[in-house]
């Protein structure tokens, strides 16, 4: 038995070790690397449906032109808001947020974005829509604002509550202009 065991490690050396190849390897990073930066190209281009490409908001114009007279070159893919929005202040909001050891205080400001003819209704249902605001904000803890993407999840579901309070055709957009937590 101690000669089996002595003789076990002559026959290790005389066999080369493998080693493993890192060819495969090193090729799949190049593939990767290139397949994300086309990824990321055909979205930022509009090549993609949800990139932030102009392509999709070019096609959506309908008409051929490569331009007009006050065109930059197409440095704007967005539309710009006419007069056929108007915008409603409203009051700023002071909410206490937390227990009492750990008191925390949420500065919000927004406006409204509304069509011009229903200026006037939504100024006379701002005190439901304030109402709206404070009810939801104060339900939120801290780390519920705190949280990363916070502000655009909040601002969806602040817009859903007013769009139900004041109706969806007379409610266009949140801005949210001022939402600091102290």
């Amino acid at each position: 038995m101690t000669d089996a065991t002595a003789d076990a490690p002559a026959e290790d050396e005389g066999t080369p070790k493998k080693k493993g190849s890192k060819l495969p390897m090193l090729i799949g990073l190049v593939l990767a690397l290139a397949g994300g930066g086309g990824g990321f190209f055909a979205a930022w281009s509009g090549l993609l449906p949800f990139g932030g490409g102009h392509a999709p908001a070019e096609a959506a114009d309908g008409d051929g032109a490569h331009g007009e007279a006050g065109d930059h070159g197409g440095e704007s893919a967005l539309p710009l808001p006419g007069a056929d929005v108007a915008f409603v202040e409203l009051e700023p909001l002071v909410i206490s947020m937390g227990t009492m050891a750990d008191l925390h205080h949420l500065r919000f400001r927004a406006s409204l974005e509304v069509p011009p003819q229903y200026v006037a209704e939504v100024e006379t249902l701002a005190p439901r829509v304030i109402d709206v605001l404070n009810s939801y904000l104060r339900a939120l803890r801290p780390s519920d604002v705190a949280a990363p993407g916070a502000l655009i999840r909040l601002r969806s579901q602040m817009l859903r509550r007013i769009q139900m309070v004041a109706g969806e055709d007379r409610i266009h957009d949140l801005l949210v202009m001022e939402f600091v937590l102290n």
